[in-house]
């Protein structure tokens, strides 16, 4: 029997028998799980963005970091500021003695925190900003477009929207004491990352902050970080709120953040969430079953031995705060609820559009459901190509307040 022919891509005389088939199928087999144990792609690892997975990898990264201490970044230039807001405290010691560890934010002004030439990432956002947390603003631009591809009140960007701490234990955020905020979202970039912060507030505010990045290659395929604040009090649709709509591009959408008061005694948990792809209509392609099932809690957040709501913080999930916690009667109207859901292991991916809802809804008598007119804003992560369609305007300040 004559030996079969097989061609490969660099060389049409390569010729394999029917006694090397085993032994090519190991080869190409253990060669496969390498490359996945190993967490490679088909780009290499440049640095721009970790993981567990990738910590031992090298990379040609070069590590950066911006705070008051070095407002760009640069290489060996930070700890030189000799007249910086701290330096009645470093008189006895000079420079590099902790000069300008932070920054001070006049009323109604705009501050660029950070403004960087990429290629690159943002790895990790630190800060502690004072005063009203919904009177603060942070913007994010990418690549010199003209719109924000991320615009939030500093506390609901940070899972912290009722305006006192909370701690939290996620993967995506940490809230650690006393108000450290704190960002792990991956944030790349190709051309500009400009970050800004508005002070909306009729008082000057303290903020330090740092902003870690890596200057590396970005893969190709890496989509822009995407975050829309969203209010409705009292809701648009009776028993509806929309968490994001009218997004046009590719990417999966990766969090939603909500702060919810509720204004009807009783449950209110028992809405769907709806993610509406691609082209749906009246139809979701996914719905989920209740509000705290989605929020990966079950039967009304409810410790069964105390029968109060029971705060929790998870990597992925987290009814964060409950205020007011310690009440006879838990189900009461005025009750405030920050809640988190990050889709890390199961991103929603969409191809060409988006819109996300969900229900709010409760009981009445005789077992029927009552659609509710609470209020309830919404921060919304997703991840896309750019150009992003321009925002809703974000409310003014008396419509931020709660």
């Amino acid at each position: 029997m004559q030996p079969r022919r097989h061609f490969s891509p660099s060389d049409s005389s390569f010729i394999v028998h029917h006694s090397s088939f085993p032994l090519l199928s190991a080869f190409i087999c253990v060669h496969l799980c390498f490359l996945l144990l190993s967490g490679c792609s088909q780009y290499p690892h440049t640095g721009a963005t970790n993981s567990l997975a990738t910590l031992a990898l090298l990379a040609d990264a070069q590590s950066r970091s911006i705070c008051p201490e070095n407002f760009t970044g640069e290489k060996g230039r930070a700890a030189m500021s000799v007249d910086g807001p701290a330096k009645n405290a470093a008189r006895d010691l000079g420079q590099g003695w902790k000069v300008s560890p932070f920054v001070i934010i006049k009323p109604k002004t705009i501050f660029t925190l950070a403004d960087i030439t990429g290629p690159g990432a943002i790895q990790h956002i630190w800060m502690t900003p004072t005063g009203n947390w919904r009177h603060s603003i942070i913007r994010f631009y990418w690549d010199d477009e003209p719109n924000p591809s991320i615009e939030c009140p500093v506390g609901d960007f940070f899972s912290c929207a009722l305006g006192s701490y909370a701690q939290i234990n996620s993967l995506a955020i940490c809230v650690n004491p006393g108000s450290a905020f704190n960002c792990y979202w991956p944030m790349p970039f190709r051309k500009k990352a400009k970050v800004t912060f508005e002070n909306l507030d009729d008082k000057e505010m303290t903020l330090y902050y740092q902003i870690d990045y890596a200057l590396a290659k970005v893969p190709a395929d890496s989509a822009y970080l995407h975050a829309q604040f969203r209010r409705e009090d009292p809701l648009n649709q009776k028993g509806l709120y929309t968490i994001l709509d009218n997004i046009k591009g590719k990417g999966q959408y990766v969090g939603t953040y909500l702060a919810w008061e509720v204004h009807s005694p009783g449950w209110w948990g028992e809405g769907e969430i709806k993610f509406y792809l691609d082209g749906d209509k009246d139809f979701p392609t996914i719905a989920g079953t209740g509000t705290e099932d989605y929020f990966c809690g079950s039967y009304n957040f409810e410790n069964s031995k105390t029968k109060l709501y029971q705060p929790f913080s998870t990597p992925y999930a987290g009814l964060a705060q409950v205020l007011p916690l310690d009440i006879e009667n838990q189900y009461k109207p005025g009750q405030r609820f920050s809640l988190y859901r990050w889709h890390i292991a199961d991103p929603i991916r969409f191809d060409k559009d988006l819109k996300v809802t969900i229900q709010a809804l409760g009981w009445q008598e005789g077992g029927r459901y009552l659609q509710l007119n609470d209020d309830i804003s919404s921060t919304a992560f997703w991840y896309q190509s750019e150009p992003h369609n321009k925002f809703p305007a974000l409310p003014g300040r008396e419509k931020l307040d709660w």
